[in-house]
């Protein structure tokens, strides 16, 4: 069974949010390429699009369209992320996909044995993964493992 947080009821990540210059080919790209669909639309208060991506298992990721004024690079409050990782049963697979579809491969499948050292929990974790770049520069990672 799941831990249940006893701080955060009900918690778990709703959503990572993305930033893009190219709001279409992004939409497109996680749409289409990685089988998201759209469960919100709207445009923010500066007119800007935005949209809610359902990615599966009730996770969402929310793309922000870049206005075409707004040449600043954002705040590091705002690029502290290292990368988003997505869980799948499929990881070959969808690596190929996303290989198809013109994104570049960084870290091709692999098998990841993890010792683990968290107390009273499973010593050895094994995992496959694989590492991408998006199609606005953003470093996505795909996991596929039974234990997390």
């Amino acid at each position: 069974m799941p831990h249940q947080n006893p701080k955060l009821a009900g918690s778990g990540v709703h959503h990572v949010a993305l930033r893009s210059p190219d709001f279409d080919r992004s939409v497109e790209f996680y749409t289409h390429v990685l089988g998201c669909s759209p469960k919100m639309l709207w445009r923010t208060s500066s007119g800007s699009r935005a949209v809610m991506l359902d990615v599966g298992d009730g996770n969402y990721l929310e793309i922000f369209e870049r206005p075409e004024h707004e040449t600043e690079p954002p705040t590091a409050a705002e690029a502290r992320w290292l990368h988003l990782c997505l869980r799948c049963t499929n990881l070959d697979a969808v690596i190929e996909e996303v290989r198809s579809a013109g994104m570049t491969v960084t870290v091709e499948p692999k098998d990841v044995p993890i010792e683990n050292l968290a107390p009273g929990q499973k010593s050895d974790i094994k995992l496959r993964l694989a590492f991408f770049t998006g199609p606005d520069g953003e470093i996505i990672e795909l996991m596929q493992c039974e234990d997390l």
